[in-house]
């Protein structure tokens, strides 16, 4: 790939492990959380316009610093020449920090849109305004998109999804706990206020507000539920595009197909069709304008980020105070940042690399890649509860695991994406249609395995199944979870815990149901399923029986369940690495103390330090009903009170809290 030879800026050097984060008064066998991080976790409260605080979010910061400095330079060139990768990236910056504009405008940028809104008068013309408001970002009805087909993984197909939610989760709409009643008071309240600042009268707005959420209670109730849609069977239902509209026959789909514009559509997968037939049911029997009410919602709701400080306000008052215990809004500048990454992401993600990823990093990286799989083959082949086929299956899904590093070898072509210094909202609106139609016009077209589903800055990482490949961004590969100044102990308890996480991502209850080609496939033989499964349950309930919220709130043990088992597999598999790593080092520096800290101490430190957070209660509990991630604490006690070197390392006695039963020791890769 060819990056930008712009003067490279160095990143400040980070100590590989802070002593000062630990609190040494804490017992490793008690809470090993608190002891490598509790004096980090006493210093660190949520910042007021964040809802967590932890080595993601201070890295996140770093990355949107840069960022900001790229795009800040860009927007003041003169000399910028039209379409050119600096004039898109200054324009957008420029517009979305032009406040005084944009608290002129109002919603009038998007005066065209509602009129079109006001103008239905018939299903065919909402059917046309759902798949304009798509392209746009409103989440409104159905989700449709072009994604790799499960069980054809060398072809793109149509994808039709449950969608259509205001709150952030089914579960909000139909439980009656204190909590959920209150959310949705709240969110009732919040639609009404949006629709008076659009300029609605009191009781009209209101009245609309509560057309909506019956609405949309409605479509909580079709919609299954996060642990059902894990099941990936379950959701392939591969059908024709009759057979869809069938499922619908209220909805004009050919008007909405016309808007979305995708090529011509073969075979498609419903993931959901309970939930097409529960739509269908609730356009038969809602009242149009109903249905326009809600269109008018989700189309401010989509552009409320983009608006002027009213609608700003009021979004960030329900969905960033009241839903996650936010004190304050974000600045101004990380808010336009963090939309141009979402917009325009790999463009300006060349810059980022050119900044803040050199190529040894990526090299360094590479190598330890190498490490962990040749670790993970040899447990695989170790492994006494998996039968001979079902290894030789598993052996060559490891082997065909792709590896993507850092960035792109091809970036992405922005140069049909209009970028101005006109309205921020169309700025957003149009980065995100410019991306709708480039994932729908793939449809009908083989899989691009060229492609990335992250931007360059992201502090994340994933394993996609069906491209059966591991991914990680240049965001990610930075201190603390890869230090190009640290031990190798460190690093492969860091970075080498999370790729050795997403490896064992392509064997969890989901990703081992694909195949080395990336298809819906079973491979495993049924005694070898049994044998996971009977140890995937012991992760369940481990899980199950962890409370937080001062005791007030269960983990979810089975929506949880993959990412745990990532967890704890993802340690063993890179502590494995890591030792044959030090197997290659002369014996004095295999026991050679860094901190009065062993090499073996020091990997669990590594990997402990990822995951020091401190959250609101508030978004602790939306991560409790939504959230496949356990807690992060509990990413640290939960998975290492079940390893042996961990216990080993640490000489944590049997009976303690960081020393599970030896029945109840759960050990899978």
């Amino acid at each position: 790939a060819t990056i930008p030879t712009e003067a490279m800026t160095s990143v400040a050097p980070v100590p590989a492990i802070d002593m000062r984060n630990m609190d040494r008064a804490a017992k490793p066998s008690e809470d090993f959380n608190r002891f490598a991080n509790g004096g980090w976790l006493d210093r660190n409260p949520v910042p007021p316009d964040l809802v967590s605080w932890g080595a993601f979010d201070e890295l996140r910061e770093r990355n949107n610093a840069i960022l900001r400095d790229i795009a800040a330079a860009a927007a003041a060139k003169k000399d910028a020449g039209a379409d050119t990768p600096d004039r898109k990236i200054g324009d957008f910056y420029a517009s979305g920090m032009d406040e005084a504009a944009l608290n002129a405008a109002g919603a009038k940028p998007l005066a065209e849109e509602f009129a079109k809104i006001d103008a239905i008068t018939d299903k065919a013309g909402l059917a046309a305004a759902f798949g304009r408001l798509r392209q746009m970002g409103a989440d409104v009805g159905f989700g449709f998109f072009g994604a790799q087909d499960a069980k054809d993984s060398t072809q793109v197909i149509g994808q039709f999804t449950q969608a259509g939610l205001g709150l952030p989760d089914r579960d909000y709409y139909l439980k009656d706990d204190p909590d959920s009643v209150k959310t949705r008071a709240g969110y009732l309240a919040h639609v009404g206020r949006m629709f008076a600042l659009l300029g609605d009268a009191p009781e009209p707005a209101a009245d609309r507000a509560k057309r909506v959420m019956a609405l949309e209670t409605i479509l909580a109730k079709g919609s299954l539920t996060r642990v059902q849609r894990r099941d990936r069977e379950a959701n392939y239902n591969k059908m024709t595009v009759a057979e869809t509209q069938a499922l619908m026959p209220e909805f004009p789909l050919d008007k909405f197909l016309a808007e979305a514009q995708p090529p011509p559509l073969g075979s498609v997968n419903v993931g959901q069709p309970s939930f097409l037939k529960a739509f269908n049911q609730l356009l038969q029997e809602a009242p149009l304008d109903d249905w326009k009410a809600y269109a008018r919602w989700h189309l401010i709701k989509a552009a409320a980020p983009y608006l002027s400080d009213a609608f700003v306000q009021a979004d960030w008052e329900f969905y960033g105070r009241d839903l996650t215990g936010a004190k304050e809004l974000r600045p101004r500048w990380k808010r336009v940042v963090e939309t141009m990454d979402g917009g325009i992401g790999e463009l300006l993600g060349q810059a980022y690399v050119a900044k803040a990823f050199p190529p040894e990093a990526k090299q360094r990286v590479l190598a330890m890649v190498e490490n962990l799989r040749a670790a993970l083959r040899e447990r695989i082949e170790q492994l006494e509860w998996m039968t001979p086929a079902t290894k030789a299956e598993a052996q060559k899904k490891l082997a065909g695991f792709g590896v993507k590093m850092g960035y792109p070898d091809q970036w992405r072509d922005y140069s049909q994406l209009t970028i101005d210094r006109g309205a921020y909202v169309w700025n957003a609106f149009r980065a995100r249609q410019h991306e709708f139609r480039r994932v729908v016009g793939r449809i009908g077209q083989p899989v691009d395995r060229k492609e990335w589903g992250m931007t360059p800055p992201t502090v994340n990482a994933y394993y996609r199944s069906t491209l059966n490949e591991i991914v990680f961004p240049a965001g990610i590969l930075q201190p603390p979870f890869f230090n190009p100044n640290a031990d190798d102990a460190v690093n492969y308890g860091g970075i080498g815990a999370v790729i050795g996480h997403e490896m064992t991502h392509g064997f969890d209850d989901q990703g081992r149901k694909s195949d080395a080609d990336g298809n819906l496939r079973d491979w495993w033989a049924a005694a070898d399923a049994k044998a996971y499964n009977e140890r995937a349950r012991k992760v369940v309930e481990q899980f199950s029986n962890y409370r937080v919220l001062n005791n007030s709130l269960a983990v979810n043990g089975d929506l949880t369940q993959g990412e745990n088992i990532a967890d704890l597999g993802g340690l063993k598999v890179a502590f494995a690495a890591f030792q044959k790593a030090q197997a290659a080092k002369p014996a004095a520096e295999r026991t050679k103390k860094i901190d009065d800290f062993t090499p073996e101490q020091r990997f669990f430190l590594g990997y402990a330090q990822l995951w020091r957070r401190n959250m609101t209660p508030e978004a602790i509990q939306l991560r409790i009903k939504t959230d496949p991630h356990s807690p992060a604490g509990l990413r640290v006690n939960g998975p290492l009170s079940n390893l042996d070197d961990f216990a080993a390392a640490f000489t944590i006695p049997e009976g303690s809290p960081m020393r599970r039963p030896a029945a109840q020791r759960v050990a899978i890769w």
